[in-house]
């Protein structure tokens, strides 16, 4: 267990340490779901070496309106409320008005990602089978939370959220919400999750879908 310095070349090194700790769960046809954006990079050797589908899951973080970074909670694709923090709402003050606003402009870039990442593509039910859900890493865990709870609603399980690293009490917070958390790096992130990354750029959508395509077997354009 590392406590400074950089941990991961970049996402897909990530992902690749992740493998060997999901292959000896012996999941059978498993689904791997990844936490849009970053989440991709990480997910996509993970399904190929449990040759498992990669999907993308969206889940759309509400952020303080002054705090933009800092989650009062998330909003996951499908559900009817977003997952909230209550002790972000408690510590920063905020009215329903505020959340109201948060959520407001997490739908709106919902409808946006949904129109580029879910229209005309087939997923399967997870009703029954097993999920691994993935991240490139654990702070708040707000958007972890709100997709394993729909994840569950639709009856995937065992239920997994693997994750490159996060800090102890983020994992411990987490425990409840899945049957398995796994995880390759137990970090205090002083400096964030992009702090353990010698890469941690932003994903955009054209890399992001390439990254799907190429999981799927169909070619670039």
């Amino acid at each position: 267990m590392r406590r400074s310095g950089i941990l991961f070349r970049d996402r897909r090194d990530a992902g690749e340490k992740l493998v060997p700790l999901l292959a000896v769960l012996g999941l059978t046809d498993p689904i791997v779901y990844a936490l849009l954006r970053g989440g991709a990079a990480v997910a996509a050797p993970i399904a190929e070496a449990l040759h498992a589908s990669l999907i993308p899951f969206l889940v759309r973080k509400l952020g303080v309106p002054w705090q933009p970074e800092l989650a009062l909670g998330a909003l996951a694709e499908g559900a009817a409320e977003p997952t909230l923090n209550p002790d972000v709402i408690a510590a920063c003050g905020l009215s329903e008005a505020d959340i109201a606003l948060a959520q407001s402009r997490a739908e709106q870039e919902m409808r946006h990602r949904e129109a580029i990442y879910l229209a005309g593509l087939h997923r399967p039910d997870p009703r029954g089978r097993a999920a691994i859900l993935v991240d490139d890493g654990l702070a708040t865990g707000a958007s972890a939370r709100a997709a394993l709870r729909a994840l569950r609603e639709r009856g995937a399980t065992p239920l997994i959220l693997a994750v490159p690293v996060a800090p102890a009490d983020a994992i411990a917070g987490m425990t409840v919400e899945c049957d398995r958390l796994v995880c390759a790096e137990i970090h205090p992130l002083r400096f964030g999750i992009g702090g353990c990354y010698a890469d941690f750029h932003q994903l955009d959508d054209t890399e992001v879908l390439a990254l799907l395509r190429a999981a799927a077997g169909k070619d670039s354009p």
